[in-house]
């Protein structure tokens, strides 16, 4: 990709974020999981979230187009009440973690966001949201450490927080051994607080 296209493009996803000490209690119990497994590829607890719609590559003008909607469907939701809980993975390498709580309202969320998104002429074709906070990648031909690090949090049960702002979120598109970096391009208070 050349720099012209990298400049006029951005990786786009919507999303909701836990608040610091949800993190960082689930960070607490990771820690066995951090030694056991060092060569998994870790994402950094700043970049942890709960996606509502991922958009992929779309020019930069596209995402100007988001930024109306998204910021009157924060104002007109209420804040949700979830939790982070119990351990499991995708195809034996992609680790994560359970949402828990207000789920109904989480996919209602969900849903006005992707419609928000069609809304707006950008075309989603989106699988259906299985709410989850993802956590690690296992490298390439290493199907056993996902699978060991979900048993170890099987029984994890984080405590309640209130969700507080929909964050429209960029990544790096650079791949390789390197963890990808998210940014807010915007995040809006749910509810119209703060």
């Amino acid at each position: 990709m050349s720099e012209e296209t990298q400049a006029a493009t951005v990786r786009v996803f919507i999303a909701l974020a836990p608040p610091d000490d949800a993190k960082e209690e689930l960070e607490q119990e990771l820690r066995p999981a951090y030694t056991a497994y060092p060569r998994m590829r870790w994402n950094r607890i700043e970049d942890w979230h709960i996606t509502l719609a991922f958009l992929g590559e779309l020019p930069v003008t596209a995402v100007e187009l988001l930024r109306p909607p998204l910021a009157e469907l924060a104002v007109s939701r209420r804040p949700l009440r979830l939790a982070l809980c119990g351990g499991g993975h995708f195809d034996e390498r992609v680790l994560w973690t359970g949402i828990d709580g207000d789920l109904e309202g989480l996919h209602l969320l969900a849903a006005d966001v992707r419609a928000a998104v069609t809304d707006c002429g950008i075309p989603f074709h989106g699988r259906p949201l299985r709410p989850h906070l993802t956590l690690a990648r296992s490298r390439r031909h290493d199907t056993t450490s996902a699978v060991e690090a979900a048993a170890g949090l099987a029984a994890f049960a984080g405590r309640p927080w209130d969700t507080r702002r929909l964050h429209l979120v960029g990544s790096n598109t650079g791949r390789g051994p390197a963890p990808i970096h998210y940014r807010d391009i915007q995040a809006w208070p749910l509810g119209g607080e703060g």
